[in-house]
């Protein structure tokens, strides 16, 4: 690892991730740790002008930790979720020279860089518009071009997926499959797209916000509800 001056340099990356709406939703998962879905689901991906998140990463050896911001708020990075995408991406990481300021990061040399990283919301956040997916794939993809990370977008949709479930399915434009998968590692669970963004193009979806309120239930706790107490789940699954 070198720079013009060692550890006075900051390299950055933006990104901008949009949500999805289900049409065939995925309702509890058959693995919590991994988030592995008991069913395949289906979603559109919406406009990332109206709904998306946009994500910045920096990293420089003067952080002496990995922090992270919510609008302008800061959130600890401490939760499972965040913490495997980190290392999923950490460990993926590549070689990175900027010529320009004289940075040179190898490969190695990531485990011991901390990031930054600041994300904003353009719409209401954890009101159930699915905030957490475009921020988590926003998360992962970002991070990924930082530290030049070259996974196709399956794979970029599995690390993605241990962040938010839904979120691996705004890897892509269009309509998108989520395939549930059968193997325990959740290595066959991800997204694959169906249609571009071009396929219907006087769809539209018209989203009314009638409370920006964070919801009281989130998704998670009701998912692990449904599969723990529903009889009838386990038919919608197989059907």
């Amino acid at each position: 690892m070198a720079a013009a001056e060692e550890g006075q340099w900051v390299l950055m990356a933006t990104g901008r991730s949009p949500t999805n709406i289900a049409v065939i939703k995925y309702w509890g998962k058959r693995d919590e740790a991994l988030i592995l879905p008991v069913n395949d689901s289906i979603s559109v991906t919406l406009d990332p002008d109206h709904l998306s998140a946009t994500t910045t990463v920096a990293v420089s050896p003067s952080f002496p930790s990995d922090r992270m911001w919510l609008n302008g708020k800061e959130i600890s990075l401490s939760g499972g979720r965040f913490q495997s995408c980190l290392r999923e991406i950490r460990k993926r990481a590549q070689d990175v020279e900027d010529e320009k300021k004289g940075i040179r990061i190898k490969k190695e040399d990531w485990g011991k860089l901390h990031v930054h990283i600041a994300s904003y919301n353009n719409f209401p956040t954890a009101a159930g518009l699915a905030s957490s997916v475009a921020g988590l794939v926003c998360f992962v993809f970002t991070l990924g071009n930082l530290m030049n990370v070259k996974e196709d977008y399956g794979e970029l949709s599995s690390i993605a997926r241990q962040g938010s479930g839904s979120a691996c399915r705004s890897i892509y434009g269009g309509f998108v499959k989520w395939c549930m998968g059968k193997n325990n590692d959740g290595s066959d669970s991800i997204a694959v797209q169906l249609a571009d963004e071009a396929h219907w193009n006087d769809l539209v979806i018209i989203i009314a916000v009638v409370s920006s309120k964070q919801k009281e239930t989130s998704s998670t706790s009701g998912m692990r509800d449904s599969v723990e107490t529903s009889p009838l789940l386990q038919y919608r699954a197989q059907q």
